[in-house]
């Protein structure tokens, strides 16, 4: 009977205030062990009450460490978003590496003049990635068919100032690799070189000519669409392009052709062709730093439009000097007007040349007051 009653009581017990009830956690009591020395209860309710607080004990060492796990769980959680976000930024990202510039070849639609290697700017370029060990900033290739040996090739898509210059410093190029077609290469080699704003008018007129040649868009007007450029000054450029290379030749270098005489060059030809054909080989022939606009306005006067304000050249056969009947020297004038004085080797002392141009010096003035 006293057992059954002690049932009911036990049944009665609230536990409500156990872990996971909703109410605050209770602070852990430590097991006792009656195998040890602990007390042992002499009531049936104290051996209920010391089994619920082993119960109790247990289900709070349990919480502790839930809670320990749970929280190690969100570290862990909250790393992940963190890498997961970096990720994201990186993705359809293209990894560099290094490649042999001897295994890249230059476009076939490359657009850039063999002047573009031999400036001040290509050199303070080369200096530039030689101090750092090579191109800091990658170029883009694609691959190519393999070798005979079996080593991969590879294209340029842009950055041929870049590979030319690790090429001839013995560096290897740090490039990223692309799988495109023709057109995608072209289209990205044109934006690439409009952004970086030094292609000159010249260059791109003939890496549109050369796109439109070779078939990869049907006319000017969807070239035009698919690099997104004006059509009118497409137009132009492939007016500079399509300009006879005898008069190309008239300008020190073609990277100097405008936009802007595009038109008035090719009506120029049109109106008065010969005569600005062989004006243009007289230009071809002074010094190499004859200005572009000198050489412009030279061949509209020529066409009867404009003013000429390029020396005209002048030309010379040699006079030779003669001392006791051989050749001693000579004169003559160089293909900017200058005369040259030549003498043998020998012939003239070097503590003579102050007298020499003493005389030089008084023939000049002579020849001054004899035109006044």
């Amino acid at each position: 009977m006293a057992s059954s009653k002690l049932s009911a009581k036990a049944a009665r017990l609230d536990f409500s205030s156990l872990p996971g009830s909703g109410l605050p956690a209770l602070p852990p009591v430590p097991p006792v062990s009656f195998a040890e020395g602990g007390m042992r209860p002499k009531t049936a309710p104290g051996a209920m009450m010391a089994y619920a607080n082993d119960a109790r004990s247990e289900l709070m060492r349990e919480n502790d460490l839930l809670r320990g796990k749970a929280a190690e769980s969100a570290h862990l959680q909250g790393r992940l978003d963190d890498a997961l976000g970096e990720l994201q930024q990186w993705e359809g990202a293209k990894a560099a590496r290094l490649i042999d510039p001897t295994l890249v070849e230059p476009s076939r639609f490359a657009n850039r003049h063999e002047l573009n290697y031999a400036g001040p700017e290509f050199a303070a370029l080369r200096a530039e990635i030689e101090s750092a060990g090579g191109n800091v900033q990658p170029i883009k290739l694609r691959s190519v068919a393999a070798a005979a040996g079996g080593q991969p090739r590879y294209e340029v898509v842009f950055g041929h100032r870049r590979h030319r210059a690790c090429l001839e410093l013995g560096l290897p190029v740090l490039a990223v690799i692309d799988n495109l077609d023709d057109r995608a290469l072209f289209v990205e080699m044109d934006r690439e070189n409009r952004a970086r704003k030094d292609l000159s008018a010249w260059e791109q007129g003939m890496m549109y000519r050369r796109a439109l040649q070779q078939g990869l868009f049907p006319s000017n007007r969807k070239l035009a669409e698919a690099l997104g450029v004006d059509l009118s000054a497409l137009g132009k450029a492939l007016a500079l392009a399509d300009l006879p290379e005898p008069l190309v030749r008239a300008f020190a270098s073609p990277l100097g052709l405008q936009f802007r005489w595009a038109k008035p060059l090719a009506a120029a030809l049109q109106s008065q062709g010969d005569a600005v054909l062989r004006r243009a080989a007289e230009l071809a022939q002074q010094p190499l730093d004859r200005k572009p606009k000198a050489v412009f306005d030279a061949l509209m006067a020529a066409a009867g439009q404009g003013v000429e304000r390029f020396p005209p050249l002048q030309t010379s056969p040699p006079i030779g000097l003669r001392l006791d009947g051989a050749a001693a020297g000579e004169v003559s004038v160089g293909q900017g007007g200058e005369v040259r004085v030549r003498i043998e080797a020998g012939l003239l002392a070097v503590d003579r040349l102050a007298e020499l141009a003493r005389l030089i010096d008084g023939f000049l003035r002579d020849g001054a007051k004899s035109k006044t």
